[in-house]
């Protein structure tokens, strides 16, 4: 049961009559009045299982973008029914506007959408209906929360899928696919061509020339077929937030879209994250659908306050396969972190596959570094020209071990992981 602002409007008016006849009986008379007003109203209202409520599926739902909760309403009575409905959800799922006020002719059903803005990756669940149902004076109410169970999946925004169409005209144009036909690079034969200015002399094919009335080229296409080896760390390290968004989230948009263009360029990839322990472990080679998939597995994906166990995930990738790979190591350029857990481990890494190490940088860390107007601005300045000159000597120390480093903001690290891809596939070095 519930009751409306009727009912204090309905006490206020009382004082009406108390004015008029100044007399404690008056007061409860009064009262009483009220109470059989609503008891009456509660009464003729319609009884709430003549309800049904019905949830449609809302599908997977890419977090910070906007989505819609349908509810499917009906009445099976025989009256016309003032209703409130309301849709609940968990807080994260950013429910806004979930209270429906409708009126519903008998044997009639009705479609109600709620706006969700998630907040978060993960699943999402539905708390449950609450259907109000006023009496004719609008002074009561039935109330009962009906079950609507439901799940829905939030993915990762990708919004790193923009710099997608850029990089892929680059692989068409070192597959030779482009509009205007030009020397693929790569280092697998293609075909035979004659020579036009602006040919490498060293790509002529005397052999095939000396055969033919002109000079004739060898033509090449990038090397197809490569395996790409994706690790998200997942510690305490990737926790940290720059600019707002955790380490790790970042880290997802480099891995979409660079699994998006390397699949797109005939390439393998694998796909490791964890902490402690293992926590996503996927093979995507040959899916077409492998952008979507690794999105799903992302989905559940958060940081765990504990450290990594960079021999445990370096295990569960060479279950992978031995086969020679371009490892991606997407991990904070932190250098404790890197030198108690990541550098033990490296040489064997190196010794078998090309390893790159990408990095979120914070920009914030450079802006301290050169504020230095009062007291407090120069310690802090100290203090990040310490963290920067630390960070610098950990890149270097694995870039003489043959790692590759990309330490860059976070929005520039999906496109300077995929050109750094690009330039490995063009000089044939996957």
């Amino acid at each position: 049961m519930a009751i409306t602002g009727r009912v204090s409007l309905l006490l206020l008016l009382g004082l009406v009559a108390v004015l008029a006849r100044p007399d404690g009986s008056t007061v409860w008379l009064w009262l009483l009045v009220v109470v059989l007003l609503v008891g009456v109203d509660l009464f003729l209202a319609p009884p709430l299982r003549w309800f049904s409520v019905e949830r449609l599926p809302a599908g997977r739902i890419r977090a910070g973008h906007h989505a819609t909760s349908t509810l499917a309403v009906g009445n099976t009575g025989s009256r016309r029914a003032s209703l409130l409905v309301r849709d609940a959800w968990q807080p994260s799922a950013g429910a806004q506007g979930n209270r429906h006020r409708l009126h519903l002719p008998p044997g009639e059903r009705v479609l109600l959408a709620t706006p969700l803005l998630p907040a978060r990756r993960g699943e999402l669940s539905a708390l449950g209906v609450t259907v109000r149902c006023f009496g004719p004076l609008g002074l009561a109410a039935r109330q009962r929360t009906l079950e609507a169970p439901a799940t829905v999946r939030v993915v990762p925004p990708f919004e790193s899928r923009k710099h997608l169409p850029s990089r892929l005209a680059r692989l068409r144009d070192l597959d030779g696919r482009s509009a205007v036909r030009i020397r693929g690079q790569g280092t697998e034969f293609d075909s035979l061509r004659e020579y036009v200015r602006g040919d490498d002399v060293r790509s002529i094919d005397w052999r095939a020339s000396a055969r033919n009335r002109n000079v004739v080229v060898r033509t090449w296409q990038p090397e197809r077929d490569r395996r790409i080896v994706l690790v998200l760390d997942s510690s305490r390290v990737s926790a940290g937030r720059v600019d707002d968004v955790p380490r790790l989230d970042s880290a997802m948009e480099a891995a979409l879209l660079l699994t998006a263009l390397a699949t797109r360029a005939g390439d393998r990839v694998d796909v490791a994250a964890g902490d402690r322990r293992v926590r996503v472990r996927l093979r995507l080679a040959g899916a077409r659908d492998a952008t979507s998939r690794l999105e799903d597995a992302l989905a559940g994906l958060h940081p765990e306050i504990a450290e990594a166990d960079w021999p445990g995930l370096a295990g569960a990738v060479q279950r992978f396969g031995r086969q020679r790979a371009l490892f991606v190591l997407l991990t904070p350029l932190e250098p404790s972190a890197v030198e108690e857990g990541l550098l033990p481990v490296l040489p064997v890494l190196v010794a078998h596959h090309r390893v790159v190490l990408a990095s979120v940088r914070d920009p914030e860390l450079e802006r301290m570094a050169v504020a230095r107007h009062g007291l407090d601005e120069v310690y802090a300045a100290a203090a990040a020209e310490q963290t920067l000159s630390r960070r610098r000597a950990t890149a270097d120390l694995l870039e003489t071990l043959g790692v590759h480093v990309i330490d860059v903001p976070a929005d520039d690290l999906p496109p300077a992981l995929a050109d750094h891809y690009l330039s490995l596939k063009a000089r044939g070095l996957l």
